[in-house]
């Protein structure tokens, strides 16, 4: 079976590296630089050039040529932001922000009702 995600125009990439500045927003590659480098661009930054090695590529691909414009590469990558949400990698990144969000009250909330949950199961077994 081929390698399904590969480095090309219109391809949505997360980046990954946690020192980067951009860490965990969704780009679109809209240029390829050299061999281990591209430009990446997305609503809301600047364009810029970044390492592969810092990029989580998706499967999800644009249809934009080369250095599309802003309104056309926005209009794009608002369905591809919905499109990757929607994804259970999407879900995953959702579900980790939100337990990162908990409170120690709403930790214990989530320990009380897995007991509970727990119980109804061994009930229903039993």
């Amino acid at each position: 079976m081929p390698f399904q995600r590969n480095i090309e125009l219109g391809r949505v990439a997360l980046v990954n590296l946690k020192a980067d500045k951009l860490y965990g927003k969704l780009v679109v590659v809209v240029d390829l630089v050299d061999q281990n480098r591209v430009l990446v661009d997305a609503p809301g930054i600047k364009r810029c050039i970044i390492n592969l090695k810092r990029l989580a590529i998706t499967p999800i691909k644009l249809d934009t040529g080369r250095c599309p414009d802003a309104a056309a590469l926005a209009a794009a990558h608002k369905g591809a932001a919905a499109e990757f949400a929607a994804s259970k990698w999407g879900q995953k990144i959702a579900r980790q922000s939100a337990r990162k969000t908990l409170t120690d009250f709403d930790r214990f909330k989530v320990a009380i009702a897995r007991s509970k949950r727990s119980a109804i199961v061994k009930k229903a077994m039993a």
